[in-house]
């Protein structure tokens, strides 16, 4: 009897300790470091304001997708807050040329374009030269196939 306690005992730690791990890891869906912070720091709301990327601070967060965001002063981190889906990165914060791709690449924050009011990443300057040459093609495409692949790893989307 005790044998089945103790085993039911184990089983409900592990349980907690699972739950606990998933409620609080970023989204899937979102491209966050191994503390959750997303963006590499950087404050999402300066590339609008600023029109150039900022980095945040520890003093102004604020999260979002399970994703911890920097920003650069408190009224930056307030208006993210206020709209958080109008300043985070699209895709997640991935490449958007890979998203077009099918494929989750970090998104560079200083390889970046803000189109139609939103933000997009992409892997480094070199990729960003490439998914210039056709703007509203990829994110036409990255917007196609962004539900099929939002929650499947970045190893995962590699290995097909």
């Amino acid at each position: 009897m005790s044998f089945v306690k103790n085993s039911l005992k184990s089983l409900a730690a592990v349980s907690v300790l699972v739950f606990a791990s998933t409620t609080f890891a970023a989204d899937a869906d979102m491209n966050a470091n191994a503390n959750d912070v997303a963006l590499h720091g950087y404050d999402p709301v300066s590339y609008f304001t600023a029109g150039k990327p900022t980095k945040g601070s520890s003093e102004y967060m604020a999260t979002f997708k399970n994703a911890i965001f920097k920003f650069s002063n408190a009224e930056n981190r307030d208006t993210f807050r206020a709209d958080p889906s109008r300043y985070a990165p699209q895709y997640g914060g991935y490449c958007a040329f890979g998203a077009s791709l099918e494929k989750k690449f970090d998104g560079d924050p200083n390889a970046w374009k803000v189109v139609d009011n939103k933000l997009y990443l992409n892997l480094n300057a070199d990729v960003q030269k490439r998914w210039i040459k056709d703007i509203p093609g990829n994110i036409a495409k990255a917007d196609r196939t962004w539900p099929e692949i939002r929650r499947i790893g970045a190893k995962e989307l590699l290995e097909r």
